[in-house]
Formats: C-alpha cells, structure tokens, sequence
C-alpha cells in the first residue's frame, strides 16, 4: 500500500510534456490524501494516461490538453475551495473527474453557478443526476439507484429475505443516497418495512465502525447479507470484524469502494465479498480494457491497473471525442455541445453511446465482481453457492 508521501511522489512523476497558456485546460479536485487516496490517484492516473495519448499525437487542433488536479482530502469544503480557484485562477474549460458524493453536493451547484462542465465525476450520487439534465452535469458511470437496485434484485433471487438484509454507510450524502436507493429497491418489489431493517453508520474519513458492527451483531433478527457503501479501509475493517462472530454473512459493495483497493485491505479476508461495477472487468476482452492497459503500459510501468484507473480513462476518452466533434472554437459551452452529440459511438464497451440535451449519462449497465480466494474476478448471482464458505440462505 502507498503511504501518501509515496502517492505525492508518484503524481510529480507524469508526463514531461511542456504545455503553454494555449492549452486546453481541464481541473479535477479529488482525495490525494487521506482514506481515500487510492481513488483520486488512481482516476486522476487513468485520466491522464488517456490525455497523454492524445497528447503525443499532437493533442486536439495544435493544443495540447492539461489536467490540473487539487487535493481535497475527500472533504467538500476543500472540494468547493478547489473547484472556484480551478475555474477563477486556473481558467479551466471543463472540471472532470470528482471523486465523492459528499464532495459533488457542493462542487455540483458551482458548476452550475459558473456554468462549466462537470464531465465524468467519480459517484453515483443523485445530486449529479437533476431531472431535468443540468446542462453542465455529464455522467459517464451508473448511479447507486441501478447498482443497489441489482443488489436488491440479486439477494432475493437467490433466496436471501428482505428481513434480512443490513446497511452499514457513511454518515454522509454519500451513505444517504445508497441507502434510499436500496430501500427503493426494496419497496419496488412490495417489501414495506424497511424501517425495521438494521443500518449501521460510520463517520467519513475515519475508521471508527464498531459501533456499526454491534448494531449488527445486536440485530433482533441475524442479517444473511450487509449492503456497504464506506471507503476502502473502512470497509475492510468492518468486514473483518463482523466476520468474526458471523462468518456466514455476505457482503455487498458498491463500485466506489475502490475493488483493488479493498483486495489489498482485505487480505485473505475475501471469501464473501460482491462488488457491483460500472466499468468491465479487466479481464473481460473488451476493447475499452486492452485499450487501457496497453495505455497505462506505456504511460507507467510501474502503475497497477485497476477499476478506478479504467474509469477515469473511459471518462477522458469521453472528453476526447467530445473535443473531436467541435467545429470551430474550443470553448466551455462548445465543448458540452460536442460531448452531447456522441451518438452512436461504441468506444469500445460493447454497445452504442447516446447523448444529447436530455440524456447526460452515458451508461447505465452494471457489472458484477466478487473478491473470491484472494483475487477479484467477474461474477454471476447463480454462481453464489461457488463461493467458498457462502451465505446460508435457507
């Protein structure tokens, strides 16, 4: 694991491309520090291993474009402080990137206030997804809706009661909105009491889940599956703890989680862990993927490939063709109308991407991953009883 003088260390070592005051300037505020470090560095490094590509090939219309990136600690007051001197100092054209919903609940009004894109934030959150579509709010990924609903979908198909379903999250936007979306889910398919179901909460950015364990642990009713929406490290401690006294139980994270992240965590603790993605697996074959890794290859020998890194270069790539479909002059606005005019376009995920005024989000597919004996690789609900050590579901 890189401790966060390595992380910074690393982020000085990009790219030795020489830019000028006519480049096209794009800003991100993410975690670079803190808990969540993992997430920032790794979307800020699958952004700029795409833009170095483009960059190499003599960048877009003669300019080259640049990624000015700011720690935020995965705190929103640092994001909101980060996102006006990125617009007001900096002169960006389009902020791409964001990691956090907490984060998004203030950087998201002032895209709108400066009325600047805000493409391809790392959450599902719905404070990204207005209806009707913001103009400068453009989603790549699904939202925690559609990857709650799956879960929701999942569970019960394999037999496990809505009675006996838990949430553990953080006490934030970011766990309300998981949260709603599974007890939506929940409701959808005629469950009412979802009130009665055990939700145990943890304070964003610290480690601090044993309160949220013993609500579990004292639970009237024993929970069979535990939905998670917590960073990486506290998650895996959550889930090594509750393992202990109920070595049963399945644990079900959501995309943001950061997979790699909580491999490295986790251990050997893995055995029952399910991940719902928004990005293929990266052994799927899928062209977007061997894209990737043949990217981040030459960009970093030294970098991992993730899914972190996979979504940020399938959000820059996003940007690219967006770019690619302005006529004249490069602007903020010029460059939403372009983004919103991909349509038809596979880039390489297996299906056709359609944009316009009214659509602002790209995908709304969700993958399935399990952290099985040590490695993570693609999953399927019918493969639950496979997993060594799995849910008793009867």
């Amino acid at each position: 694991m890189m401790n966060n003088r390595a992380f910074i260390a690393v982020l000085l070592f990009f790219s030795p491309i020489l830019y000028s005051a006519e480049n096209i300037k794009v800003g991100m505020t993410a975690a670079l520090t803190g808990s969540s470090a993992e997430l920032g560095f790794h979307m800020r490094t699958g952004i700029d291993s795409y833009f170095a590509i483009v960059n190499r090939q003599g960048g877009v219309k003669g300019r080259l474009i640049e990624l000015i990136v700011k720690d935020d600690g995965y705190e929103p007051k640092r994001a909101a402080k980060n996102m006006r001197l990125l617009i007001e100092q900096e002169k960006v054209l389009a902020v791409m990137g964001n990691v956090g919903t907490p984060t998004a609940i203030v950087t998201v009004p002032i895209a709108q206030e400066k009325e600047i894109l805000l493409l391809g934030a790392f959450s599902g959150g719905g404070v990204l997804r207005p209806e009707p579509a913001s103009r400068y709010i453009i989603n790549y990924r699904a939202s925690y809706s559609e990857e709650t609903a799956e879960m929701i979908t999942g569970l019960l198909s394999v037999g496990i009661e809505p009675k006996k379903i838990a949430f553990f999250t953080q006490a934030d936007g970011y766990g309300d909105t998981v949260y709603q979306g599974a007890v939506n889910a929940l409701k959808n398919t005629g469950f009412e009491e979802t009130e009665q179901l055990i939700h145990g909460r943890y304070t964003r950015n610290t480690l601090n889940v044993e309160n949220a364990v013993a609500d579990i642990l004292d639970a009237p009713i024993e929970p069979k599956a535990v939905i998670m929406a917590a960073g990486y490290k506290a998650s895996a401690k959550f889930i090594i703890l509750l393992k202990k006294e109920i070595p049963d139980i399945l644990f079900l994270n959501l995309s943001f989680v950061g997979s790699y992240a909580l491999l490295k965590e986790l251990g050997s603790n893995v055995d029952t862990v399910i991940i719902t993605q928004v990005v293929p697996s990266l052994d799927s074959g899928l062209p977007i993927v061997e894209e990737y890794l043949k990217a981040l290859q030459q960009f970093d020998l030294n970098l991992p490939a993730n899914l972190v890194s996979l979504e940020g270069f399938i959000v820059a790539k996003l940007f690219h063709y967006g770019l690619l479909n302005v006529e004249q002059q490069i602007t903020k606005e010029s460059i939403i109308d372009g983004i919103e005019a991909i349509r038809g376009i596979d880039i390489g995920l297996g299906q056709g991407i359609y944009l316009d005024e009214q659509d602002h989000q790209v995908i709304n597919k969700v993958w399935l991953t399990c952290l099985c004996q040590g490695e993570l690789r693609q999953f399927d609900w019918n493969e639950l009883h496979k997993i060594q050590n799995t849910v008793d579901i009867e």
